[in-house]
C-alpha cells in the first residue's frame, strides 16, 4: 500500500483498542493502538495508529486479501530497489514536507511515500516523529521481539532491526499473491512485489 494502515477495527469487526496510558501499554500482551502523543486528530490522517506486535497475530489486521510483509518479503523490496544501502532513499517522500532536512537519498521512486511516523518506544515515550519510519514485519525473532524496517531521515538506506513486540510501530499491508505457475520465486516474486508498491 501507498500509506500507512489506518484501522481502528479487526476486519473481523472487533474493536483495537486505542491505549493512552502508558503503564497499561507497557503490560498489554494483546493487541492494541495509539497515536503519536495520544492525539488522534493530529496525526491519525497522515500517520495512521501505531500498532504493537500483537495486533498482527490475529492476522485480522490487513483488509481481506493483503496481509503484512513478512521479514522475507521486505527484503525481496529492498534488493529488488538496489540493496539496503539505497533502498531507503527510493521508499521516502521527498523534500521536507514531514522530513527533517537533509532527508537523504530521498526520492520516493517505488511509490511507496515512506513517512516519519515516530515510535512509541521502549520505555513507552513517543520518540523520533519526522526522523524516522518504522513499520513491522510479521515474522518474529524470539518469543518477545520481531523484526521491523525503519527509514531515516540521515541515511539513504534502510534498515532491519529486531524490535520488542510491545512498542508502537506503524503498519503497511501488501497484497496477497497467488501463482498458478511454478515460477513462484525469483523474478516472478519481484515482478509481483513492483506491481504493488507502484499501483496500490
Amino acid at each position: 500500500m501507498q500509506e500507512n494502515l489506518k484501522v481502528t477495527h479487526y476486519r473481523n469487526g472487533i474493536l483495537i483498542p486505542n491505549i493512552a496510558d502508558s503503564e497499561a501499554w507497557a503490560n498489554l500482551l494483546t493487541g492494541g493502538r495509539c497515536y503519536y502523543n495520544n492525539d488522534s486528530t493530529a496525526y491519525h490522517a497522515e500517520y495512521g495508529p501505531l500498532y504493537n506486535w500483537y495486533t498482527i497475530e490475529s492476522d485480522h489486521i490487513c483488509p481481506d486479501g493483503w496481509h503484512v510483509p513478512s521479514d522475507s518479503e521486505w527484503t525481496t523490496v529492498e534488493n529488488y530497489l538496489g540493496g539496503s544501502s539505497i533502498a531507503g532513499g527510493k521508499m521516502k517522500e521527498a523534500g521536507f514536507g514531514h522530513w527533517l532536512s537533509p532527508n537523504v537519498g530521498a526520492t520516493n521512486s517505488s511509490g511507496f511515500t515512506g513517512l516519519p511516523g515516530g515510535m512509541r518506544s521502549i520505555d513507552h515515550t513517543f520518540q523520533t516523529l519526522y526522523e524516522n519510519g518504522l513499520w513491522w514485519a510479521s515474522t518474529t525473532y524470539n518469543n518477545s521481539y520481531s523484526w521491523s524496517r525503519y527509514l531515516w531521515y540521515m541515511f539513504a538506506g534502510g534498515d532491519r532491526n529486531p524490535a520488542p513486540k510491545n512498542i508502537g510501530l506503524s503498519i503497511r499491508c501488501i497484497k496477497d499473491i497467488t501463482s498458478h505457475t511454478n515460477e513462484s520465486k525469483g523474478p516472478f516474486k519481484i515482478r509481483i512485489i513492483r506491481l504493488v508498491i507502484n499501483i496500490y
